[in-house]
């Protein structure tokens, strides 16, 4: 994935519930640009272990004692 610019983090923002204004889309995307440029040259060579669909269900499994 590339650098998300404000338009990126706006529209993904707006997707999960909390919509913002320009300003902070832009301040955050700002803040995360280092990390995705530091991931860039291993960007799809990592390996992908775990299912993120079965997060929710770990989570809520009931511990047996």
């Amino acid at each position: 994935m590339t650098k998300p610019g404000p338009k990126d983090v706006k529209v993904l923002t707006e997707i999960a519930g909390v919509p913002q204004d320009a300003e902070a889309s832009a301040r955050i995307a700002n803040s995360i640009g280092p990390a995705f440029e530091g991931f860039a040259p291993v960007a799809g060579t990592l390996p992908f272990d775990l299912e993120p669909a079965t997060f929710l269900l770990v989570q809520n499994a009931k511990v047996s004692t």
